[in-house]
């Protein structure tokens, strides 16, 4: 089972969106286990699990882990193929943010366009690696800092542009035979405190599909203020 994985269909990821189906997935995360010791966690009919299962089945996001004689019964043990999914911006092609539309490095959208285009390039990334059966070179900071001030921030950022700006002017050779581009993205925003990241119940019923609960405005979860540091080399998008 890998850790985590990019769903880029539009089909797939209308799939792990239904209530009932995530659930499944959720609990075929945690370990291995047939339609009928699903039902019973679930509160549905084993036939309803079935279907569902089949469902995901299709679309990659389980899979067959074993079999098992019940009685005169064999049962399908099923998996999830992941711990974790993420879906990629390529599953909303037609409407996917583009980062080259607009660039402001105080906007928050801005950033949000700039990490769905890294979850869309990364995903594809791995999906290509995955197939030739090559690692993927990657690299990823990650850390907190508490600011005292506005000033202290903002003296923090200009820092840290003049930091990477040199680096990338010190490493980066246009000219390189054989050279690969890559792309850097540092961003700094506020940190979301624990409580909230709300986790969703599932409280609807098998026909029903809930509608997703909106516990906030986006300007309520943090500041406005964030900054991005983006930077690649020349011919890229």
């Amino acid at each position: 089972m890998l850790d985590v994985t990019v769903i880029e269909d539009a089909e797939a990821a209308a799939v792990s969106l239904d209530p009932i189906r995530a659930r499944l997935l959720a609990e075929l995360a945690a370990g291995p286990a047939s339609a009928a010791m699903l039902a019973a966690k679930v509160g549905l009919p084993r036939q309803k699990v079935n279907y569902h299962l089949k469902a995901l089945e299709r679309h990659g996001l389980v899979e067959l882990a074993g079999e098992r004689r019940k009685g005169n019964v064999t049962e399908r043990l099923m998996r999830a193929t992941a711990a974790s999914y993420v879906i990629s911006p390529l599953a909303l092609a037609a409407v996917q943010p583009d980062p080259d539309r607009f660039r402001d490095q105080l906007s928050a959208r801005w950033l949000l366009a700039v990490g769905a285009r890294l979850v869309r390039d990364v995903g594809a990334l791995i999906t290509g690696a995955t197939k030739a059966r090559k690692r993927l070179a990657t690299y990823a900071l990650d850390g907190e800092v508490t600011f005292a001030s506005a000033a202290d921030r903002a003296a923090f950022i200009e820092e840290l542009t003049q930091g990477v700006g040199a680096l990338i002017r010190k490493y980066h050779d246009g000219n390189a035979e054989g050279g690969r581009d890559h792309r850097i993205v540092v961003a700094v925003h506020p940190t979301l405190k624990p409580e909230a990241i709300a986790k969703p119940e599932v409280t609807a019923k098998p026909e029903a599909i809930a509608e997703p609960e909106v516990t906030a405005e986006p300007e309520a979860i943090a500041e406005p203020e964030a900054i991005a540091v983006e930077s690649t080399r020349p011919g890229q998008d």
